[in-house]
């Protein structure tokens, strides 16, 4: 059974969510489509020009991504203070970028509109404002864009996505690190990529890339936190720390044996008490079994609770990964 979107996106909740979108019948339209006998994978590049674009326009900001051959993901954070700060004229300015601006808004804007023509254009502009924090929108910009591109592309007509894309509420920061290892070790799970510094089109080559003195055409990405200090909404560890954490990680995942996984944990893992048997078993291919929210067991719980669920799935992967705490 699906979801409405407003019980699983949150912004009191959680700034932090997951979303994935999926090509119609999983067909390989970002890489090489063997039954077509099609090479797809320069459409890679367009979704990273995308969420490039979408970056400068959104109040909202990319944690970690990974675009493969017949779906992408996302981890983003909501920065609703930041949009608060906007003024109108940088709000119009934003949504301008995207959409075409009525005539009465842009009068607006020059003085030369009657009081009432003021009042729908002030409401106007605020509902561009959330808009312009909002995850669905964000979603369908990217994806209504892509969609239009690649059936250009193919001079046909129908749809391109399987659906609408899905969410996963990111409720701690043990969840959104979670959720960033599995995005950037998508590659190597599929058996693409061996190292993380040849996986291209995830976060996590860009990263590396920048770190080498490179600088790739990829979207602006949010902070890691500096050894000695923490600027406000920086992710929860440093750079060097969540490179260990992948690199620990994408070893367990091709040993595929979880005798051999190395006992000395990554601080990161030691510090928020992440069983690492459980680390490994979901980073595996499908071993993301939570649902529309991830996190630690308490949290889950009381996002169940301010849904008016009982239960969420995930309840027993959260208490052998993060523990009863």
């Amino acid at each position: 059974m699906g979801y409405a979107r407003q019980s699983q996106i949150s912004l009191q909740e959680t700034p932090h969510y997951h979303c994935v979108s999926r090509c119609v019948r999983r067909a390989w339209l970002w890489g090489v489509d063997e039954y077509a006998g099609k090479d797809y994978s320069h459409r890679k590049e367009w979704v990273i020009d995308r969420l490039r674009t979408l970056s400068s326009i959104f109040a909202i900001d990319l944690c970690a991504y990974a675009v493969m051959s017949n779906h992408y993901h996302t981890v983003l954070y909501v920065d609703v203070p930041r949009a608060l700060e906007w003024s109108e004229a940088d709000v119009v300015e934003r949504w301008a970028q995207l959409f075409k601006i009525p005539e009465w808004v842009k009068r607006y804007q020059t003085g030369n509109v009657s009081l009432a023509e003021q009042d729908v254009a002030r409401e106007t502009i605020s509902n561009w404002r959330q808009r312009l924090t909002d995850v669905s929108w964000y979603m369908r910009c990217t994806n209504e864009y892509l969609a239009r591109r690649a059936n250009a592309e193919d001079a046909c007509a129908g749809r391109f996505w399987e659906g609408r894309f899905k969410s996963q509420a990111l409720l701690d920061e043990a969840g959104l690190l979670t959720a960033m290892a599995y995005v950037d070790l998508n590659p190597i799970r599929a058996g693409i990529a061996a190292t993380p510094e040849a996986s291209a089109f995830t976060s996590i080559y860009a990263r590396i890339k920048a770190l080498q003195g490179e600088r790739p055409q990829a979207p602006p990405l949010r902070r890691f936190r500096e050894h000695n200090q923490k600027p406000k909404h920086a992710l929860p560890c440093t750079l060097t720390d969540y490179l260990h954490l992948i690199e620990w990680t994408g070893r367990c995942i091709r040993k595929g044996n979880r005798g051999h996984i190395d006992e000395r944990l990554p601080p990161i893992l030691t510090r928020l008490n992440i069983d690492a048997a459980a680390w490994a078993a979901t980073m595996e291919p499908h071993g993301n079994v939570f649902g529309r929210a991830m996190g630690k067991l308490g949290h889950l719980q009381l996002h169940a609770r301010a849904l008016g669920q009982k239960w969420v799935k995930g309840l027993r992967q959260a208490e052998r990964l993060y523990g009863t705490a």
